[in-house]
């Protein structure tokens, strides 16, 4: 299974999602396959929760990726309301530095 679905998969059985993307961003950096994601989250579950709380809660479900698999994973949180608002983009990923704990 790739690591796209494996996330895919771990954010839809634990958060009542709306919407999910999982895009896998790991051409745009050095680093390789499977190991930038972006995921987009819109979920009811989401109202009244600060940013913090709703990425920790992400960073959560997928812990055990991001400890032995992923260099970097954007996330970007939404209530319904928020998405509609922003009418369904997420911000441009960023250009990777480098420096990850998988380089010899």
């Amino acid at each position: 299974m790739s690591m796209q679905t494996r996330i895919e998969e771990k954010l839809s059985a634990a958060i009542p999602c709306k919407h999910l993307r999982v895009e896998n961003e790991s051409h745009m950096h050095a680093r390789g396959s499977d190991s930038h994601f972006k995921v987009v989250v819109v979920s009811e579950q989401f109202s009244g929760q600060r940013l913090l709380q709703r990425h920790r809660a992400i960073n959560e479900i997928l812990a055990e990726e991001l400890r032995e698999h992923i260099h970097a994973l954007a996330i970007h949180a939404y209530t319904p309301e928020e998405f509609s608002e922003k009418q369904g983009l997420a911000p441009e990923s960023p250009s990777c530095l480098g420096g990850s704990k998988f380089d010899n």
